[in-house]
């Protein structure tokens, strides 16, 4: 999923923009495919709604004329660790907006989830919970939800994915809970 700003000045029209979008989206997909024997997917600009006219359409090429200016550092990691050499997400939960500022919501669901897993499902040593977006889609709705864990050997494995499946499914369909969490100041973001 690449969001690829479009300079006002380059894109006289609507046809042109979706041109401009279409080649690009060709473009990478053909490099893309090229890297690789697996089969690639490619969107651009997800979030357009092209019937109403809301597009990545920008006067200097970037998000932050709109706002998106990234003040926080990428070092302020909700669960306060910086953890090399494992799987962690580089987005700091800080001074985010928490209705929807995805990467916010998603590594505080993330923790919440794990901690969840940990304390009701039997026999966990280790465990990643992975959430993935896909700019466009509703947040309910991850590109991607998994979760890798290691067992302590003692519990049965298929009903430890059963129950880690359960609570990662029932977090997604409360996900607004986070967003209320953080306002109530029940959520810590670093």
């Amino acid at each position: 999923t690449l969001c690829v700003p479009m300079i006002d000045r380059f894109c006289a029209d609507m046809g042109e923009y979706k041109e401009a979008v279409a080649f690009i989206n060709e473009d990478v997909a053909k490099f893309a495919s090229a890297q690789t024997k697996r089969k690639v997917k490619v969107f651009v600009n997800t979030g357009d709604i092209i019937e109403s006219g809301s597009i990545f359409l920008t006067v200097t090429g970037t998000s932050a004329e709109m706002g998106d200016d990234g003040s926080v550092g990428r070092g302020n990691r909700c669960n306060g660790l910086i953890t090399p050499q494992r799987p962690m997400s580089m987005e700091a939960t800080s001074g985010k907006n928490p209705i929807n500022h995805i990467g916010k919501i998603y590594n505080l669901l993330s923790t919440q989830i794990a901690q969840k897993c940990v304390r009701e499902v039997g026999g966990i040593d280790d465990l990643y919970i992975r959430l993935l977006s896909q700019i466009g889609k509703p947040i309910d709705e991850p590109l991607v939800a998994s979760a890798q864990y290691i067992s302590n050997g003692t519990d049965d494995s298929k009903a430890m994915e059963r129950d880690i499946s359960a609570i990662i499914d029932d977090s997604l369909a409360n996900i607004t809970d986070i967003t209320e969490k953080v306002i109530r100041g029940e959520l810590k973001t670093f």
